[in-house]
């Protein structure tokens, strides 16, 4: 076994074994409460609670199942497209979180530590909130290594051609509309009020948040750019693909989740939910976003049905997993 995946396969035991703590606190939480021994969090009744947690408790089994997939022999004779989509937006998703709540907690420990904000921070004790961002954190860098390794077992012909080689295509749209959206996203990021249109409303975290997917907008818009040239290059193919992967799930993650959100303050106009974005222009870059991670993603997922002349796919895959 090489290394490549040797690192893969640690990453997503790994990331299931980050992931238990969280699941077992959302279970002691529901338990708790259903028999009168734990508090309920503010806002909520008790079946509202026990939903809300037993639908967490149900996507960490979830997460739990998805990275020991990408790692057991089970997990290959899955359908390749429910892994490769599960893993493409619960990687999308957690590879975000993963800079900005270690930033974030740097910050505001540089405040002096105050983050007792929230709904249930009366509910959770301090370790529990640590024990829940290890989770977050760690199931986000397994999915990240072990993800790529996955799909190298399974289309070795995607990851043995150097950048540039087959037919392929000039720059696609996808990427040009995910670079626009992320240099829109930075600019928020950065401090620019145009397109803002409650500045008041904006603060430390929400430029950090912004930050973050502006990167992986744009880290994953100039992957797949490299990628789709048509002169041969001896460019850094894995690593190209890995970002391209992980660039395009954060796009359609994020704003797959942020736009109906934005679309129901914009029509419903509820009091306890203000945005700092101009509505229209926020729906309009998260829709963009969407559709530009779907580009980007068959963009990838086209470039694996290519192989080196002369060389079939049986062939491929033998002398790799061999």
């Amino acid at each position: 076994m090489e290394r490549w995946d040797r690192v893969g396969r640690c990453a997503g035991y790994g990331a299931a074994l980050a992931m238990s703590p969280y699941l077992l606190i959302k279970v002691s939480w529901v338990v708790g409460s259903l028999l009168g021994l734990a508090p309920i969090g503010e806002g909520f009744n008790l079946a509202g609670w026990v939903l809300l947690n037993t639908v967490t408790i149900g996507m960490a089994g979830i997460g739990i199942t998805l990275a020991l997939a990408l790692v057991r022999p089970w997990g290959m004779r899955i359908p390749g497209w429910l892994v490769a989509f599960c893993a493409w937006t619960g990687a999308g998703f957690l590879v975000s979180i993963l800079p900005y709540a270690v930033l974030s907690t740097v910050l505001d420990a540089g405040r002096g530590g105050a983050t007792n904000s929230g709904g249930d921070d009366s509910a959770m004790p301090g370790w529990e909130g640590a024990l829940i961002q290890f989770s977050f954190v760690g199931m986000g860098l397994g999915l990240a290594l072990a993800l790529p390794a996955y799909l190298r077992r399974r289309w070795p012909e995607a990851f043995t051609a150097r950048v540039g080689d087959g037919n392929r295509t000039a720059v696609p749209w996808a990427a040009a509309v995910a670079a626009v959206v992320g240099l829109a996203w930075a600019y928020w990021a950065v401090g620019g009020t145009l397109g803002v249109a409650h500045p008041a409303h904006r603060d430390t975290h929400g430029y950090l948040l912004t930050g973050v997917g502006a990167l992986w907008a744009l880290a994953g818009s100039a992957a797949v750019w490299i990628l789709t040239r048509q002169r041969p290059t001896r460019g850094p193919h894995r690593l190209l693909l890995t970002l391209g992967w992980l660039g395009s799930g954060s796009l359609f993650a994020w704003s797959g989740w942020k736009l109906p959100f934005t679309l129901f303050v914009a029509m419903a106009h509820p009091n306890d939910a203000t945005l700092p974005e101009n509505l229209a222009v926020a729906a309009v870059l998260h829709l963009a976003a969407v559709v530009a991670g779907v580009g980007m993603l068959r963009s990838l997922v086209g470039s694996r049905s290519r192989t080196p002349a002369g060389t079939s796919p049986t062939s491929l895959h033998t002398s790799e997993l061999g």
